[in-house]
């Protein structure tokens, strides 16, 4: 089989960041997935548990840009980004200079042991960007799910409480505690239990299925959540509230203006640390260095990770001083936290959107993308709800009249969508969200090119 498309070979050298030279363009030339990437996947299946599943089974040799080169020598456009972890662009060149010229000095001491410059300058620029002016402290872990689980460690050893508030449809991690705190089965919970005591699920903001309308979303649930903390709990044993600002796994949920600021006002009034989980929407994502800056939130505690470090694998806590400074020595740590190679890394992730704008052209994805889906919805009743912020996108998709979650007819357009050369991701409670992360990187004609074949997708099921 041979397929051909070639949309505009740009290079390397003109698109904003990524890999030196790679062409800019969707190019097709086997079915998805072609032989090598076959073989490789039944590979895959004598090896690797079944646990670990693949969205797309096509294996990559190369990245860079708004683009992936697999195996057979498919190029597909990257709606993606490794659930929002190449931000800058894969092989973005900063990245890969620090990178490489830090392995050539030492890979690995363990902060805890001897320490390293590189570890304190990346906590140095996380208290200078995160929201508020307050005096912070940082530290580094190796993925999002153990920054929120130190988050609430340092919560629980501060105040002196116990009680940890999350919400529907969040989202926070695999670990025990971070699965607690997710609240989708399946794939997450089913049969992991027992699950980590004291942990309360509140309702979420949802403007799309909110019961009264959208219009009351944001005075209503938040009216919710502190009547149940105060009738259920008591506000005096709440050590924590964990909320994504925008929510990721959950379905991009994005909470109505009014919510999170009386949250944040409620836990300050009653000595409730207000965790934010920036794992997904950090960096740049949203059109602005952290999506909490939209409400003018200061979060007492941010969690941080994904975008942070260009792929490679590196966390943080960022907090009040008084808060983390509150933990006695060896409280804190792990053996690979803040890795060199991954503090490098983040160091040329945080230089690479400063000198690109990248908040910019975050909010530039959004202005093209944004109208074309809400076009898309007007043609189409299955999609029920077009919803984002930057190039954090997504599109829940309904029985036409209804809202009625469509998880098959969602399931479909995506196999479609990577029939034809599109990367994009599946989320949401019910399974029937689209979601699109872009890399910053991705030049604009490759944009557009995927939201065709998005378009195509759904209008041919």
């Amino acid at each position: 089989m041979s397929i051909e498309h070639d949309a505009g070979a740009r290079t390397g050298q003109d698109q904003p960041t990524g890999g030196p030279a790679l062409p800019q363009r969707r190019h097709l030339v086997t079915e998805i997935p072609g032989p090598r990437s076959r073989e490789l996947l039944a590979r895959k299946r004598s090896a690797v548990p079944p646990g670990i599943g693949t969205t797309l089974p096509v294996f990559v040799t190369r990245a860079g840009g708004g683009v992936l080169v697999d195996a057979d020598g498919n190029s597909l456009i990257d709606f993606g980004s490794g659930i929002a972890v190449t931000t800058v662009g894969n092989a973005a060149p900063r990245v890969v200079e620090r990178v490489r010229r830090q392995a050539g000095e030492f890979t690995h001491t363990c902060f805890m042991v001897t320490p390293y410059e590189s570890y304190v300058e990346v906590c140095e620029r996380l208290n200078a960007l995160t929201p508020g002016d307050h005096e912070k402290r940082s530290f580094l872990v190796n993925s999002g799910a153990e920054a929120v689980e130190n988050a609430v460690k340092v919560a629980r050893h501060a105040t002196g409480r116990q009680a940890v508030v999350t919400f529907d449809h969040g989202y926070h991690g695999r670990t025990l505690l971070t699965m607690t705190l997710t609240a989708k089965n399946m794939p997450y919970k089913h049969r992991f239990g027992p699950f980590a005591p004291e942990v309360y699920r509140m309702p979420m903001a949802y403007p799309f299925r909110w019961p009264t309308g959208p219009e009351n979303c944001a005075e209503e649930a938040a009216a919710q959540v502190v009547d149940a903390i105060t009738k259920q709990i008591g506000a005096e044993n709440v050590a924590a509230i964990v909320i994504e600002p925008i929510q990721g796994e959950g379905g991009f949920i994005e909470p109505p203006r009014g919510f999170l600021p009386a949250l944040v006002s409620f836990a300050r009034d009653n000595g409730i640390v207000f965790i934010a989980d920036e794992v997904q929407t950090g960096f740049a994502r949203t059109g602005r260095m952290f999506a909490c800056e939209d409400e003018g939130i200061v979060p007492d505690i941010i969690c941080t990770a994904k975008g942070i470090a260009g792929g490679l694998p590196l966390a943080a806590v960022t907090g009040r001083a008084e808060l983390l400074d509150a933990v006695h020595v060896g409280g804190l740590g792990g053996t690979y936290g803040g890795n060199p190679l991954a503090c490098e890394a983040a160091l040329a992730v945080f230089d690479t959107i400063e000198a690109e704008d990248l908040t910019g052209r975050a909010r530039r994805i959004g202005e093209i993308m944004l109208p074309r889906l809400r076009t898309l919805a007007e043609r189409h009743p299955m999609v029920g709800d077009v919803r984002g912020r930057g190039a954090m996108v997504a599109i829940e998709l309904v029985r036409p009249g209804t809202k009625d979650p469509d998880p098959a007819v969602t399931g479909e357009i995506a196999r479609r969508c990577h029939a034809d050369g599109l990367v994009v991701l599946t989320a949401g409670t019910y399974g029937n969200v689209l979601r699109f992360l872009p890399p910053l990187a991705m030049p604009e004609q490759l944009l557009e090119e995927g939201l065709s074949i998005l378009e195509k997708a759904i209008s041919s099921v």
